[in-house]
């Protein structure tokens, strides 16, 4: 299963961007010998500051065809990150072939946009920035192929 990421703005170069480079590497390299791969980090962005409803056009043409919709929302569920790796795989062994998990912009995602999605992951109650919460889910990818992968996982 491929899994891309979807988001609002653009990362520049810097701490974050190194992070999520070295994390989705390290979820590419763990997670092809499960049936997971990275797919893209798409980044999308609204020039002309139109809102959550333009920027939920520009998210919906970057997702792959026929994926598989995660909505990275602050309304969403808290999961542990066991429980976020045993989606993944369920995800993976009902055949799934791309996920996309999508990040709004400062304001969150459009409810339409949000309604297309099949699960809702919140980080917490708190709101997080935009860029940070790439960081985290990236992590967290990597973390998930880990614990599929076996690793010993410290809150076990």
């Amino acid at each position: 299963m491929r899994v891309s990421i979807c988001c609002v703005g653009r990362l520049r170069q810097g701490p974050e961007h190194e992070l999520v480079t070295d994390y989705l590497t390290r979820f590419d390299r763990t997670g092809r010998a499960l049936g997971l791969n990275f797919g893209d980090l798409i980044e999308v962005e609204d020039k002309k500051n139109l809102g959550m409803g333009a920027e939920a056009d520009l998210l919906r043409r970057a997702v792959p065809k026929s994926a598989t919709i995660w909505a990275l929302d602050e309304r969403g569920t808290a999961v542990t990150s066991p429980e976020f790796a045993e989606a993944l795989a369920a995800l993976r062994d009902q055949g799934t072939g791309d996920l996309a998990l999508i990040i709004g912009g400062a304001d969150g995602i459009d409810p339409s946009l949000r309604a297309d999605a099949v699960k809702h992951i919140s980080f917490g109650r708190m709101v997080w920035p935009h860029m940070l919460v790439r960081v985290m889910l990236s992590e967290q990818l990597y973390r998930a192929a880990s614990i599929l992968a076996g690793a010993p996982y410290h809150r076990s």
